[in-house]
């Protein structure tokens, strides 16, 4: 089971830091991907890390503001999120790298979180 927290209400200009927290299996077997669905839009991409920290891939559209980092002895992955923008208000997952035949397949991931609300506004 994967649970994201660290969402909140933040001004423009501001920072996050999420976290995804694995229970009942060792995290460190999986690549992680973090995703974003705004409302009335699509499930999209925002980061994603390989099984031990090595590689790491970013959307266009947060390149440069995010950062996508893990702990394997915590069993978590997190997403530090600056300069954060009104639009980059969506419900925040995380989910498992099961079977992707790239980094944004979405199909290829499973045991999605619950998510996580983020809000930028001012």
């Amino acid at each position: 089971q994967l649970v994201e927290s660290g969402g909140g209400l933040v001004q423009p200009g501001g920072s996050l830091r999420l976290s995804c927290a694995a229970s009942g299996f060792k995290l460190e077997y999986y690549a992680v991907g973090w995703f974003r669905q705004a409302p009335g839009k699509e499930r999209e991409g925002v980061s994603y890390i390989d099984s031990v920290g090595k590689a790491t891939n970013y959307a266009d559209s947060v390149k440069g503001r995010f950062t996508i980092s893990r702990d394997n002895a915590k069993n978590a992955v997190y997403l530090q999120m600056n300069s954060l923008k009104p639009e980059d208000t969506a419900v925040y997952f995380c989910a498992l790298d099961l079977r992707a035949r790239d980094n944004w397949d979405i199909e290829g991931y499973g045991s999605w979180g619950q998510g996580t609300q983020v809000t930028v506004s001012s």
